[in-house]
């Protein structure tokens, strides 16, 4: 059985524990291998109606694969679209999922998504742990950014790509000529470069790209922020701040440690305010108070996207506001398992998108793409029921190359971890109250780093955990 062979979790909501089970069961039934004719040599995650091997959905299934004990590999996702690497750089959206072409639209001709890449190789590094892999990749991904800047960087210093890149539907965005979010993304991609360069120990690199780095921030900053309004805005062709709506896509600024720290709490006030994007299903696409915002969703227009909620929740991490995000992840959560089990004797499924204040999803309207809201689409699905439910609602921190393990709770509750693989260690990692209070069972192959933080009783201690098994009383830390 699936269940037999990725970790295990612990929590209170046991309905919570079934989503997650069950998701590792539906991503089993979705896996699927490549054919000779498209090229794809290894295996990846599919799902129903599949045309493309999208960019998007091979970096979102890799933010959560890499907690399955290598029984799905994220590598051969990624590895293929590196494999489509042009001369000149370019790494297509889409390729033809019948024979590996790409595919391209007038509306996007060159395939040009948010580029993540770098993103997840930082991630695959500190999950799994592997700084070969690291040094064969950077030629590609430098590669890859020379050919994003060559072919969108304008001379204001900001980037133009279609509005198909943005991945914000038919939210109605034609009068953007520099979106802010693919410019925050090109930022997160050259911040993660540096990130890259460091862990090589390869100064050049990481000097090269803090620069690209801090460049693109600075102008992100002198042209996209709105001093009056406390926002990150579009800009139309004039230069011109667009600042008729507010859209979620802003919130890559967080990820890619954009703002200062007054700039963020405006940003997060609105994440908190419901006439915003506060609403009970954290956080429709388009705010609440923007016009064509609509509470059945229509469309993107008030559609809850689990990727943009997981890109908010990482972005508050970086501020600091682990309890607010973890609340957003759990708030998310409920909605996603009161629809797909909305009265008891019924069942639905799981969906590519949410309403933001009821149970359900969105259905399809004119202007949308035709298969929207696409039913048990698992690259988006996972990324809450595995991903955020991992390091956010459970809490836990993992890194690989640093023998660590860092645990932050709000309070003390019994949930935990059992059978992670830490390359060649399996770890438990459990609490529970007992006759003599709360207690941490810990279970280790090899020696590791713990760091435990429980964040109301202002509590934090490091320890190393020796192989074997051992346990922790909370009351002496």
């Amino acid at each position: 059985m699936i269940k037999d062979s990725v970790p295990a979790i612990h929590f209170y909501d046991q309905d919570f524990v079934d989503m997650y089970d069950r998701s590792w069961v539906w991503i089993n039934d979705a896996w699927t291998s490549g054919t000779k004719e498209n090229g794809f040599t290894g295996s990846y995650l599919s799902y129903a109606g599949q045309k493309t091997f999208s960019q998007i959905d091979a970096c979102m299934s890799s933010l959560f694969l890499v907690y399955s004990n290598q029984e799905f590999p994220p590598f051969p996702m990624i590895d293929y679209f590196y494999e489509k690497q042009e001369e000149n750089g370019a790494i297509r959206s889409d390729y033809s999922r019948e024979n590996g072409s790409p595919v391209l639209s007038t509306s996007n001709p060159e395939g040009v998504q948010l580029p993540l890449f770098a993103y997840v190789e930082y991630n695959f590094y500190h999950k799994i742990g592997n700084k070969r892999r690291l040094k064969e990749i950077v030629p590609v991904l430098e590669k890859y950014h020379a050919w994003l800047q060559k072919t969108f960087l304008q001379p204001n210093g900001l980037y133009k790509v279609p509005q198909e890149a943005y991945l914000t539907g038919n939210i109605d965005r034609s009068h953007v000529e520099y979106a802010v979010d693919f410019n925050a993304a090109m930022a997160l991609n050259a911040l993660y470069m540096s990130e890259i360069g460091d862990i090589l120990n390869d100064k050049e690199l990481a000097f090269r790209y803090k620069r690209a780095y801090f460049a693109l921030k600075t102008r992100i900053n002198d042209l996209m922020w709105d001093a009056e309004l406390n926002y990150y805005y579009d800009l139309a062709a004039d230069d011109s701040r667009v600042t008729d709506i507010k859209h979620l896509g802003t919130y890559w600024t967080l990820l890619a440690s954009i703002p200062n720290e007054e700039q963020a709490a405006f940003l997060i006030a609105y994440l908190q305010d419901p006439g915003i994007f506060g609403a009970e299903n954290p956080f429709p696409l388009l705010s609440i108070d923007s016009p064509g915002y609509s509470n059945d969703g229509d469309g993107h227009k008030g559609s809850v996207i689990p990727l943009f909620t997981y890109m908010v929740v990482k972005g508050l991490e970086k501020y600091r506001q682990f309890i607010f995000a973890r609340e957003c992840a759990i708030r998310h959560l409920y909605f996603l398992l009161d629809t797909y089990q909305p009265e008891v004797d019924t069942v639905d499924d799981v969906w590519e998108a949410y309403l933001p204040q009821n149970d359900g999803h969105p259905v399809y309207v004119p202007g949308e793409r035709e298969d929207f809201p696409r039913r048990r689409y698992m690259p988006m699905v996972g990324m809450v029921t595995i991903a955020l439910m991992v390091e956010n609602v459970i809490g836990l921190n993992i890194s690989l190359p640093r023998k660590t393990v860092d645990w932050t709770l709000q309070d003390l509750e019994a949930m935990g971890i059992q059978h992670l693989s830490l390359k060649r260690n399996l770890i438990t990692i459990l609490s529970n109250k007992n006759a003599r209070g709360w207690e941490i069972r810990l279970e280790s192959e090899k020696l590791y780093y713990f760091t435990i933080q429980i964040l109301n009783s202002h509590k934090k201690k490091t320890l190393p955990i020796p192989s074997g098994k051992c346990s922790l009383l909370i009351d002496k830390l």
